[in-house]
């Protein structure tokens, strides 16, 4: 981690992790073809909050964060985490990787690697969510959100209209 969590923000990122873990140790669970980008959501979460916090993240991206997080908290959406639980953040994490995505073409890196608290480096793992996101999704349901973010003027241009 390169990024140092204060006290009240590890408490928070350790139980949504404890939570991703304890889902994970399932048997049941644990072959789940997706559970490296479910483990990913409290990392992935954490960046989008951190940055929309900070001064040095442009007004227009902070817009594309803060609906991201709105989604990502959202109890409503395509795949809920309330019925299903962890799983339910597939649809919360391919929403993340297109909106950082299009963020990070327009944010100097060094501020995006200083508030990245995962383990895996960030552009690759986005890169991968983004091109898995269709079969993660299914159902056509990723092109549905793809041109909902896109009327949102949130596009992650050519590279994240992937999969």
């Amino acid at each position: 981690m390169s990024y140092e969590l204060n006290e009240k923000e590890l408490d928070y990122y350790q139980k949504l992790r404890r939570r991703m873990q304890r889902w994970l140790s399932d048997p049941e669970h644990k072959q789940n073809r997706y559970a490296e980008y479910i483990m990913a959501a409290p990392d992935i979460f954490h960046l989008l909050v951190k940055l929309t916090l900070d001064p040095n993240v442009p007004i227009t991206s902070k817009y594309k964060l803060g609906l991201a997080i709105a989604y990502f908290m959202s109890p409503i959406d395509i795949i809920p985490e309330i019925i299903l639980g962890p799983v339910g953040f597939v649809d919360d994490i391919a929403v993340a990787a297109y909106v950082l995505n299009a963020v990070m073409k327009e944010v100097n890196p060094a501020i995006i690697e200083k508030h990245w608290a995962g383990d895996h480096e960030i552009l690759p793992l986005i890169t991968q969510i983004i091109e898995k996101a269709d079969s993660m999704l299914g159902g056509g349901a990723w092109k549905r959100l793809q041109n909902f973010l896109k009327r949102k003027n949130l596009n992650g241009h050519a590279d994240a209209d992937a999969g």
